[in-house]
């Protein structure tokens, strides 16, 4: 959603004609799921549909509907060898201008969706750190990145929301429940105490901890001495990343990690940005 976002603050200053191609229902075998959409200028676009033949055709569907050559309206589109897309499912593609309303919708939708974000904290700007920033950047959730070393973040990138301080009981504190917590410091004494508290509100969906099964091991045994419960010591998740890869290079342990954010963090949320304001509609012929 950030990609439209972006390309209608660049577009519509400019006058430029727009059309939306979406996805309005999806059967069996899809690229996208219903209510995915794009957003389609004379000569740029945002967005995807799912590629291949299907956006192709579809773009080329909509450009000259943009061009006056061309009718708005829905048509099912089998997803089968004859269109070289062998996905096996069925979608109906709805193509239509988009006037000031839709925009106006559209980018309405998208902000609520990016405020509804699940929130990460990333506490730690280490080499660690920095990969793990640049690899959930990009994911549909609030990065926000604390460490009280300025130097230590480097090149920030534009959706992360950095914090220069040591602070780390306020950022707990103050996270919506459904946050997740990823823990990374120099120290191991201060990954304890901000992983406690993380634990210890009981409502984060993910708490991470760098480090070993050894280093777990003595975490859990200090969480227990201060009567913690097993409920809560037990969603911690150390080692982070952990799918039987032993490979300790940064960027590597970031895509592992990311790949662990979108099933524990973001999961339930899949889908959500691109789906608002979906109708649920059947599939079916219309004239």
């Amino acid at each position: 959603m950030d990609e439209i976002l972006a390309a209608l603050d660049l577009w519509r200053p400019a006058g430029q004609p727009i059309a939306r191609i979406a996805i309005r229902a999806a059967r069996g075998s899809t690229p996208r799921e219903a209510g995915s959409f794009m957003l389609v200028t004379p000569d740029a676009q945002a967005g995807t549909i799912g590629g291949g033949h299907l956006e192709w055709d579809s773009v080329i569907r909509a450009r000259a509907l943009l061009a006056g050559q061309g009718q708005a309206g829905e048509h099912d589109v089998p997803l089968g060898p004859e269109i070289g897309q062998c996905c096996g499912g069925v979608v109906r593609v709805r193509i239509e201008r988009a006037d000031d309303a839709l925009l106006d919708a559209l980018v309405r939708d998208g902000l609520a969706a990016r405020a509804a974000r699940p929130v990460l904290l990333l506490f730690g700007a280490g080499h660690v750190g920095r990969a793990l920033a640049r690899a959930l950047a990009p994911l549909p959730l609030r990065l926000v990145w604390i460490d009280p070393r300025a130097a230590e973040f480097g090149t920030v990138p534009d959706s992360v929301e950095i914090r220069v301080t040591a602070d780390w009981e306020s950022a707990i504190a103050a996270a919506p429940p459904g946050a997740g917590a990823l823990v990374l410091t120099p120290s191991h004494a201060l990954d304890a105490l901000i992983v406690g508290a993380a634990l210890e509100r009981g409502d984060f969906r993910y708490v991470g901890l760098i480090g070993s099964k050894t280093k777990r091991r003595r975490f859990e045994a200090g969480f227990r001495s201060l009567g913690l419960g097993e409920d809560r010591i037990e969603t911690l998740v150390c080692p982070i990343g952990d799918r039987g890869i032993r490979d300790k290079r940064p960027e590597i342990i970031a895509a592992l990690v990311a790949a662990e954010i979108v099933e524990r963090l973001l999961h339930d949320n899949a889908g959500m940005e691109e789906s608002n304001g979906a109708e649920g509609i059947g599939m079916r012929h219309t004239a």
